[in-house]
């Protein structure tokens, strides 16, 4: 079985304590890989010789470690193929996912700020009097932590990376222990990138041991982390004491919120897509779908026609469009919020039930149908707790103001898409969101300038553009008498 590694102070090297984890392909439930089960050992080694090698790291030319970023960007896309069949793998998304979107995306996320970093100019104020000028400065924090999930593994891995190297930092990163393999993948090309030894650190292993290791570890200086709010609550407290900076980046109930003026088209299309892109496991799909009550019936009727045509496949098969979800546990968390609902008095327009397994090699994966919930109470639990997973709900309103009251009923904040052609509505109701982010007739489009994030439980902080590059360091002001 192959044998994943940490990678530490410029070596790939196994845990400390010698034990080992099972990492389990889902499209088949069967264990295929193992990973170092890291602890704090791991942890110390790895902050020593971040700690070690920043001094050198921080001083060097920013054009000389946005060099270095860049080499790392052109491994990801050099590996691209190879590394999203190995994504699909360890994941269960499908390969074809992978490599248009996880690979594409990890690839402009360290290109980015390779380039970023050359344009984050120092700030000069106007003298206040004429015998002073100040100036401010950002320089990089130290040792810093981040940790990823499982389901976008290399996508927000060097998402989080990218800005704090960039930066100046140096990184101690864990990735989910459930989907490993691709932050293992990138590990053997930090060498070649032209990293110095401990600059980027790589430690695998279980959230309670290794993550909680760097969540607390004195020298740790900045964490960024995106995971479940449930966590994020938890790191909060763990570093309460400390004043580490925290960027957070949490759970979400996202409201597509559907208005009769809309392309209907256009809005049917996108849904689908954003109701159940990675089997409905990205923190801004949409999982509850407010449809204007004059069209909620035909709107309805079309995407339950749709959703029952989606047939999850073998995510290694290239014609895959929806694979498996992540594990074993993921799919009885889906499955039972899916019987709550029942139990609440929804009806079940479209799935419900477990996927039928798409071949033989996948008879033991974890396979969910697209799933449609019409009927439920605003309050129940479908409506208010994040499922993670390719089930929605439809509820019909009447109003604007019924829309958004529905839309920001939920405790998290993270997203919203709204779909109307009257742009006056656009507006006004998307600034009375309570989110960090509006969609307008899209979803999903990107720009790495614009900042990223939720609010309520949703996280704390911003990531993205000169946001990350703020994040990972502190300002400086100098005061000079002329």
């Amino acid at each position: 079985m192959f044998a994943l590694q940490n990678f530490i102070n410029g070596k790939l090297q196994n845990a400390a304590s010698g034990q080992w984890l099972e990492n389990i392909e889902p499209a088949t439930g069967k264990a295929y890989s193992r990973i170092p089960r890291s602890d704090a050992q791991d942890v110390n080694a790895a902050v020593e010789s971040a700690k070690e090698a920043f001094p050198a790291w921080s001083k060097m030319p920013i054009e000389q470690r946005s060099a270095c970023l860049l080499r790392l960007a052109e491994a990801v896309g050099a590996n691209a193929h190879d590394w999203a069949e190995a994504e699909a793998r360890d994941n269960g998304k499908p390969v074809s996912l992978a490599l248009a979107v996880d690979m594409k995306r990890s690839q402009q996320n360290l290109a980015f700020f390779a380039t970023a970093i050359q344009h984050f100019a120092s700030e000069a104020h106007i003298p206040s009097g004429p015998e002073h000028i100040n100036y401010t400065h950002r320089k990089p924090i130290g040792v810093v932590g981040c940790i990823s999930p499982w389901n976008l593994p290399l996508y927000l891995f060097t998402w989080k990376v990218a800005p704090a190297l960039a930066a100046g930092n140096c990184v101690v990163a864990k990735p989910s222990e459930v989907t490993p393999m691709t932050a293992f993948l990138l590990s053997t090309c930090i060498e070649a990138a032209g990293f110095p030894p401990g600059v980027f650190n790589v430690v695998h292993g279980l959230g309670p041991e290794a993550g909680e290791a760097i969540v607390t570890h004195k020298d740790i200086k900045a964490l960024s982390f995106t995971g479940g709010t449930a966590t994020g609550a938890h790191i909060q407290r763990a570093t309460a004491g400390s004043f580490k900076k925290l960027s957070l980046e949490l759970g979400g109930k996202n409201a597509a919120v559907v208005f009769a003026d809309a392309d209907l088209d256009q809005a049917l299309q996108t849904t689908i897509r954003s109701s159940f892109a990675n089997q409905g496991q990205i923190c801004l799909c949409s999982s509850r779908i407010l449809i204007e009550r004059s069209v909620y019936a035909s709107f309805r009727d079309r995407l339950v026609e749709k959703a029952q045509r989606m047939v999850p496949g073998d995510p290694l098969r290239p014609e895959t469009k929806m694979g498996a979800v992540v594990s074993e546990g993921h799919r009885d968390k889906i499955m039972g919020a899916i019987e709550q609902a029942v139990a609440d008095g929804g009806k079940v327009l479209a799935g419900g039930s477990l996927a039928a397994a798409p071949n033989e090699r996948c008879a033991g994966g974890y396979f969910v149908q697209p799933t449609i919930i019409e009927g439920v109470p605003e309050l129940c639990d479908l409506n208010q707790q994040e499922v993670f997973g390719p089930v929605i709900s439809l509820m019909p309103f009447d109003t604007e103001e019924e829309a958004l009251s529905l839309a920001n009923s939920t405790a998290y904040g993270l997203s919203a898409t709204l779909w109307t052609q009257n742009l006056q509505r656009a507006h006004r109701v998307a600034a009375k969101m309570d989110t960090g982010i509006v969609w307008v007739n899209c979803w999903l489009v990107r720009d790495l300038r614009t900042p990223f994030g939720g609010v309520k439980s949703s996280g704390v902080g911003r990531e993205g553009g000169f946001e990350a590059l703020r994040f990972f360091t502190e300002p400086q002001n100098v005061c000079v008498q002329l």
